[in-house]
């Protein structure tokens, strides 16, 4: 029994039982871990708040895709109309430093 030591391991908290005659690790007792809810409907509460949460993400994202199409239509309206008030006459610029 002399042999036998106890190790708490550093990332974990378990306890390990190692004999150094075998050098090997003999018993391992994980650290209890604490309760994450307390009570049955608090969990089923949270999980329909979630729900909830999820769906209005969910319609937002909706309704930002459907406006899109009516934006980028409106984008490209104005800058056609751009287009056609420029002068077609007119050379289109240089690139930069070739003037």
């Amino acid at each position: 029994m002399a042999n036998q030591f106890e190790v708490e391991c550093p990332c974990c908290g378990a306890t390990l039982k190692v004999d150094a005659t075998v050098k090997a690790v003999l018993s391992h007792k994980e650290k209890p871990r604490p309760k994450t809810i307390d009570d049955i409907s608090t969990g089923l509460e949270k999980l329909k708040n979630a729900q909830a949460e999820r769906e209005a993400a969910f319609k937002k994202s909706f309704e930002q895709v459907k406006s899109s199409k009516d934006v980028l239509s409106a984008k490209f309206d104005e800058l056609l109309k751009q287009a056609k008030e420029d002068d077609p006459s007119k050379p289109p610029p240089k690139p930069l430093g070739l003037e």
